[in-house]
């Protein structure tokens, strides 16, 4: 192979929506990524447009920093790390690391760990103290963009090309679904309850369908999405608004309460409903991007039911099985995607995201 193997001509610049602050999103025009050593450049296919993105763009302290933190993002940066895209531009080396050609879908975890850190050395990447994800820092610009480049740090696997573009972009968020359900420890007979029903909601009830519990319990406020839960294996579903969530799941489980909880919504009022919610000794797993700190009653934690709290972040070691459940048709992301918005409609999208009102996952294709 050559030094760089090219699969067509590339343009030398390329639309992109970059992130300059709080509200400041742009489409522009920008200079198109070339690889070198061990990098890859894809044409990208599609992007989701995530949670956290939507926190980022409305200013939340966890990404801009306030009297108790750093910012964390670091721009001007393209933003998305939901992406998937056709390889065009493979870098020395990188097509005999990563398994691919020119041609092939591929995908990149999203954090590029530095490999040098503490965490990075003992094998833990996924909390890698850098923390370079894409879409937030500029050193790993992300994929709301015509092309984007893996860094020679990323982590990337190819794609089956039999698969459509919206589903492969669903791996992401599918991986770090993955990765919650197994730090749930669910075992055979459990009670499980999801909080949330958005899109890494649905993505475990679908994973943890696999796991066979006992029984699945989704909650959601809006109905349309505890019905697609059904559609991926949820038992039973409880909207809050209409029902006493915590008393239903007490009444279904003498009294005792579930045995795994994880909290997918993002809002404070969930990790409350699930400390009142869970049995004693139970596995609570938070997993949500909290737009500000939640406040709650730690006794319960400790002195009151001895809980098992559980934290996940991103997808480590869980994009094989994403792709993989995503080929074979075992987790149908499909119902999990209902809107794709061209470049020039990201405001578009992300209001959508935003109002939560007909969407679930939403993508930009360029």
């Amino acid at each position: 192979m050559s030094a760089i193997a090219q699969s067509e001509s590339m343009p030398k610049t390329m639309r992109a929506v970059v992130c300059h602050g709080p509200k400041d999103y742009r489409l522009e025009e920008v200079t198109t990524p070339q690889a070198d050593a061990g990098e890859v450049v894809i044409k990208l296919q599609a992007c989701g447009v995530c949670a956290s993105d939507m926190k980022c763009y409305t200013g939340a302290p966890l990404f801009w920093g306030d009297a108790h933190r750093k910012p964390y993002v670091d721009g001007p940066v393209i933003a998305g790390h939901e992406f998937i895209g056709e390889v065009v531009q493979l870098g020395e080396g990188a097509g005999e690391k990563y398994g691919l050609e020119l041609g092939d879908t591929a995908i990149s975890e999203q954090i590029v760990p530095c490999w040098n850190c503490r965490y990075c050395r003992t094998g833990k990447y996924w909390l890698c103290q850098v923390h370079n994800i894409y879409g937030f820092q500029h050193v790993v610009h992300g994929g709301m963009a015509e092309y984007m480049k893996f860094p020679a740090r990323s982590l990337v696997y190819k794609v089956p090309n039999e698969i459509s573009p919206a589903n492969a972009a669903m791996i992401e968020p599918l991986a770090c679904s993955i990765h919650a359900v197994q730090r749930g420890e669910i075992e055979f007979g459990d009670v499980v309850v999801i909080a949330g029903a958005g899109t890494l909601g649905l993505g475990m009830v679908g994973a943890a369908r696999l796991k066979n519990p006992g029984l699945l319990i989704s909650v959601d406020l809006v109905d349309y999405r505890l019905e697609i839960a059904k559609k991926l294996g949820a038992d039973l579903t409880i909207n809050p608004s209409q029902a006493d969530a915590v008393q239903e799941v007490l009444d279904l489980t003498e009294g005792y309460g579930c045995d795994v909880y994880i909290e997918a919504t993002g809002h404070p009022s969930a990790v409350e409903q699930g400390l009142r919610m869970i049995r004693k000794a139970g596995t609570f797993v938070e997993f949500s991007v909290m737009r500000e700190p939640v406040t709650v009653d730690w006794t319960i934690i400790g002195d009151t039911k001895e809980l098992n709290i559980h934290g996940a972040h991103l997808g480590p070691h869980a994009y094989p099985l994403a792709i993989d459940y995503v080929h074979r048709g075992l987790i149908d992301v499909s119902q999990i995607v209902t809107h794709q918005l061209s470049l020039e409609e990201y405001i578009k999208a992300f209001e959508m995201v935003q109002a939560a009102k007909d969407s679930i996952k939403v993508q930009l294709v360029p």
